[in-house]
């Protein structure tokens, strides 16, 4: 056997002593007020990571539509720019044309009338943004505008009368913000059982001449589905025709625009429209970039009212803004751009099919299973939802259903749709990239095994949380 001599060390030097983090003399640290002294870096790593471990993992959140995977190499970029600020425009040049470049592939993409040709100039209309609701502000805040230029050039002038925004129930919560901040009347369509978004008949009901446009949805976060934006586009030429009333419309397309392009190329709801004024996005969901970076593109220079962008030099140059804040990081922007020169419209082709086969892999799956009814299978985003088929004789709830799957680390949630129908909740799943098959199949076994245990309890299961606590989908 081998033989060892005895090390000595008790004179070593000091650096080689032992000392565990957690055995070192650390002060407690408040948490409501900074600490009076600083701390070793390692120390303040250690003990925020440490808190961090309870978050949940984010590859298996499939509640957000947002980017939770995305290449070491696109990271690494991204690093590079984390110092970089996107508003100065003058000490970072190359970043605004990055983002210059991304306005007008979008433009493209889009079937913008100024960027038709495949031999662009680069004239398209638009701007990045911190995020889709971001856009989505800007979007109305130019139909807005435009609603107050067609009434001083009717000679209305600024009479008492309240502008409107027509929309369905099913919007995010940024276009009822919008309407709150700048004192817009919103028309929210409601819901009704066989119609969970706004379509055509709906649309132009509710427009009159305070109406600034209409908001149609390419993929509504209750289900995925795509709201009918040629229908609805129809339906404003038949009203316009009839009472002369010319209403625009925006396209809320925060995750449709990143998947109908290389999915359904055609489908018309883009400027292919003559009636679609404006388009919003957001690079953080099937854009595939990390949080937070949103997209806004106008059909034309006449779409965007003059007046609402602001002409800054302070910063070293004359440069045009349009935007509800100022500074903000460049990395995301230049992580979009990396995703454009990195997949090419047959990569994003790719990636959104995957998304959306395993979408509907799981719909299958999901609707084989005996107690569930699906509401949406994929077939538009990569989103199902799903609810009990008979609730009332279930004996547990999809919150339950929600809680249990939480066990095994998987974030779906569970919620209630808007006024009208309320009684129907629901369960939802959004497939985005990094989610394969395998994971899928893994959800899907440990659906089953806790549909059979919950339907194994004698009597209802007791909610792992209070009522009034049970995690639900709000946003």
């Amino acid at each position: 056997m081998p033989l060892h001599a005895k090390v000595d060390e008790t004179h070593g030097p000091a650096e080689l002593s032992v000392n565990p983090l957690y055995c070192m003399d650390l002060p407690a640290v408040p948490e409501h007020q900074i600490p009076a002294q600083p701390m070793q870096p390692d120390a303040a790593l250690a003990l925020i990571r440490d808190e961090l471990i309870l978050d949940g993992n984010a590859r298996l959140n499939l509640a957000t539509f947002v980017t939770t995977w995305m290449e070491p190499q696109a990271e690494e970029l991204m690093r590079h720019c984390f110092s970089k600020n996107m508003i100065d425009k003058d000490e970072y040049p190359q970043t605004a044309e990055l983002e210059h470049r991304c306005v007008n592939i979008l433009a493209h993409l889009w079937h913008a009338p100024s960027a038709a040709s495949e031999h662009s100039t680069g004239s398209a209309t638009g701007c990045s943004t911190t995020g889709s609701s971001e856009a989505c502000m800007l979007g109305g805040l130019a139909l807005l505008w435009r609603w107050r230029a067609r009434r001083q050039a009717a000679g209305h002038g600024d009479g008492p009368e309240q502008p409107n925004l027509v929309m369905g129930a099913n919007v995010q919560v940024c276009w009822e913000k919008f309407c709150r901040y700048w004192q817009v009347e919103p028309r929210l369509v409601p819901m009704e059982p066989g119609r969970l978004h706004l379509t055509a008949p709906e649309a132009a009901a509710h427009c009159d001449e305070n109406t600034i446009g209409v908001v149609a949805i390419l993929g509504s976060t209750m289900d995925g589905s795509y709201e009918p934006v040629a229908e609805i586009a129809s339906a404003l030429d038949d009203l316009q025709d009839k009472t002369g009333l010319d209403i625009p419309v925006h396209v809320d397309g925060a995750s449709g625009g990143f998947v109908a392009p290389f999915l359904a190329p055609d489908l018309e709801w883009d400027f292919r429209l003559p009636r679609v004024a404006s388009i919003n996005t957001s690079g953080h969901k099937f854009g595939l970039v990390y949080p937070g970076v949103g997209w806004i593109i106008w059909r034309d220079e006449a779409a965007l009212p003059d007046d609402l962008i602001f002409r800054v030099n302070y910063l070293g140059g004359d440069m045009p803004t349009f935007a509800l804040n100022f500074s903000r990081p460049g990395a995301q922007v230049a992580a979009q751009y990396y995703n454009f020169l990195r997949l090419g419209f047959e990569g994003y082709r790719q990636v959104q099919q995957t998304c959306q086969d395993v979408a509907k892999y799981l719909a299958a799956e999901i609707a084989d299973m005996g107690p569930f009814e699906l509401l949406s299978d994929g077939s538009d985003l990569p989103v199902l939802a799903f609810r009990l088929r008979n609730p009332e004789e279930s004996g547990y709830t999809v919150f339950d259903v929600s809680e249990r799957l939480r066990q095994r680390g998987w974030l779906v949630p569970a919620y209630t749709f808007p006024e009208n129908m309320q009684d129907v909740a629901v369960l939802r799943i959004v497939v985005r990239n990094g989610f394969s098959q395998d994971m899928a199949g893994l959800l899907v076994h440990d659906l089953r095994t806790q549909v059979v245990a919950l339907e194994a309890a004698p009597q209802a299961p007791v909610p792992l949380l209070p009522e009034g606590q049970r995690e639900a989908f709000a946003h």
